[in-house]
């Protein structure tokens, strides 16, 4: 059993342009790290690796695009994000695919965005509503593998799966 999740990842120069964002420092806001950013699709919780990679296995969606923005938002009351549209029906097809593995499916409709920031209580965060902007191809998905160390979580893809192209 490990601790999973299943999302897309944005390429280089898209993550290159949310570095670009101001991250001051700031009362009761903890940044996220480059290599935690990416879009979740689906969060599967303690689950078996080989049944999630089974699973993907038999996904059949076509390539779509990610489109980011158009400013950092709340997300909720405690995550600064940037949104993410286009992908709805991939995160359907993931879920569908994946309904029976770990946690049950999360019943709120999906809500893509990129977590930029997580804010304690009653935090504010400066880079909320700044304008971005980006979209990138979706050609995979990756089923990754979250481990939770004192430093933060440490995310290591375990498998890909591509999607048919157009």
């Amino acid at each position: 059993m490990a601790r999973l999740f299943i999302a897309v990842q944005p390429p280089e120069d898209v993550l290159d342009a949310l570095a670009a964002l101001p991250r001051p420092d700031e009362p009761g806001v903890r940044w996220t790290r480059r290599e935690h950013w990416h879009v979740t699709l689906r969060f599967l919780g303690e689950a078996d690796p080989e049944e999630a990679i089974e699973a993907l296995a038999g996904l059949d969606q076509p390539e779509t695009e990610a489109l980011l923005g158009p400013a950092v938002s709340r997300v909720g009351r405690f995550v600064v994000a940037v949104p993410v549209q286009g992908l709805d029906e991939l995160a359907a097809a993931v879920r569908a695919r994946t309904a029976g593995i770990g946690e049950p499916p999360d019943p709120r409709p999906f809500t893509g965005h990129l977590t930029l920031a997580r804010l304690g209580r009653r935090a504010a965060c400066g880079l909320a509503g700044a304008p971005f902007s980006a979209r990138f191809p979706v050609r995979e998905v990756e089923l990754v593998r979250s481990t939770l160390t004192a430093e933060g979580p440490i995310h290591e893809v375990i498998a890909r799966r591509p999607l048919r192209p157009r």
